[in-house]
């Protein structure tokens, strides 16, 4: 009886030991639960075992990537929106002022350095030369901050010029970005560029991004009738600035794109540009005319047109207009006409176009740096065929310039 008795005492024992078990597994889940405090969506704990034991680390916060550029190079902070009323009051030309600081000597650079100058036009300069950007860094290096920049997208190019393309591994192809029957039209070996040109559009894509990533805001076309299509309702300049904006933008960049239109009336071709810019058509008494053609070359409709962009004809179309003292290298064009001019005559003309074009919301462009004709005569730079404001060569113009630039001149 006694062992048929055991099996019950064994049971009764082996039940409350295996009940308190369970409470105790339960218990010891239970406290894990609640000291590490999971919730649905954490990762899992820790798991043990007889011989290791794996941890999860927890994540790093992500380190936001560092912007790059089109070749990889690290950039900068963008720069501010360009102020287009600033422009206006404070633009200066600085033709090439970063393609090589003429006559290399750092002068120019200097002279900008001091100006009261915001807006830098045409300081990148493309003009039968394709941009060396390792020139332009160096220089860009001793140009103080504050500066908006202009690049120039020349209506000439010189077809023997060699110029890297890395995103194909080759070079471009100057020759197949001319217009049809261009060649030779600005000397041997140079045609005018063609808009529709699928190598013109990838060399100007290059130039444009490699700008941008320096910090480059505005861009503007030569003479864009001679570039574009006969039929502007063609045209590809849409989506080449679009393209333009859309990369500015992936930089958080905003930029903006003119063109030098000549007599073009349509709205909406004019439209397309943030600004239009050309010449005032100075004469030597200092001032300028406000026809729609500049009556040097026109007499009536039908002959050939200089159009004076302040002229209703233009300004009324189009979305802000920028007049200059133009330049052509040959006697006779703005330059030429102002390096002739008596200082003091030179300088209260200045300030007086200048008031006067600002009153109409038209900028105008103040001469820094600029080509002269060699053999003009009259006031110089650093040689007979540049222009530098600089007093310290005759034309002794800086200190006139920077007074207008601060409105009080």
């Amino acid at each position: 009886m006694t062992f048929f008795r055991r099996p019950k005492t064994r049971n009764m024992v082996i039940v409350p030991a295996l009940l308190a078990g369970v409470v105790s597994a339960s218990f010891l889940v239970q406290s894990r639960l609640e000291g590490e405090k999971l919730t649905v969506g954490q990762p899992e704990p820790s798991v043990v075992t007889e011989t290791s034991t794996v941890k999860t680390m927890p994540l790093l916060p992500e380190t936001p990537p560092v912007p790059t550029g089109l070749l990889g190079e690290t950039l900068g902070p963008p720069p501010p929106f360009p102020s287009i009323d600033r422009m206006k009051k404070q633009g200066c030309i600085a033709d090439g002022l970063l393609n090589g600081d003429f006559p290399g000597d750092g002068k120019t650079l200097s002279l900008i350095n001091r100006s009261d100058c915001y807006y830098l036009h045409r300081s990148i300069e493309t003009w039968l030369s394709p941009p060396d950007f390792e020139t332009i860094d160096k220089n860009r290096k001793d140009l103080r901050d504050g500066f908006v920049l202009g690049m120039f997208l020349a209506e000439a190019i010189d077809i023997r010029a060699h110029y890297e393309y890395p995103q194909e591994g080759r070079e471009f192809d100057f020759g197949e970005m001319c217009r049809s029957g261009s060649k030779n039209f600005w000397g041997e070996h140079t045609c005018k560029p063609y808009l529709p040109s699928e190598e013109y559009q990838a060399y100007l894509r290059f130039i444009t991004r490699r700008a941008i990533d320096r910090g480059v805001q505005v861009f503007m076309f030569g003479q864009v009738y001679l570039q574009d299509t006969n039929d502007l309702a063609k045209s590809p300049i849409s989506d080449i600035i679009a393209d333009m904006r859309e990369y500015a933008a992936s930089h958080d960049m905003d930029i903006l794109v003119g063109a030098q239109t000549n007599d073009i009336t349509d709205p909406v071709y004019l439209s397309k540009f943030d600004f239009i810019e050309g010449g005032v058509g100075l004469s030597p008494e200092g001032t300028v005319e406000n026809g729609p053609c500049y009556s040097r070359w026109w007499k009536k409709e039908g002959d050939w047109c200089w159009g004076l962009l302040w002229n209703d004809r233009y300004v009324k179309k189009a979305r802000n207009v920028f007049v200059h003292y133009d330049w052509s290298g040959v006697i006779g064009d703005d330059m030429s006409v102002l390096t002739r001019m008596d200082e003091v005559d030179r300088h209260a003309a200045t300030a007086r176009l200048h008031t006067y074009f600002v009153s109409k919301n038209v900028g105008f462009l103040l001469p820094f740096l600029a080509p002269l004709a060699k053999e003009n005569g009259g006031c110089i730079g650093p040689s007979r065929h540049y222009y530098t404001a600089d007093d310290k060569f005759s034309c002794n113009d800086e200190d006139a310039w920077n007074a207008i630039l601060k409105g009080k001149l």
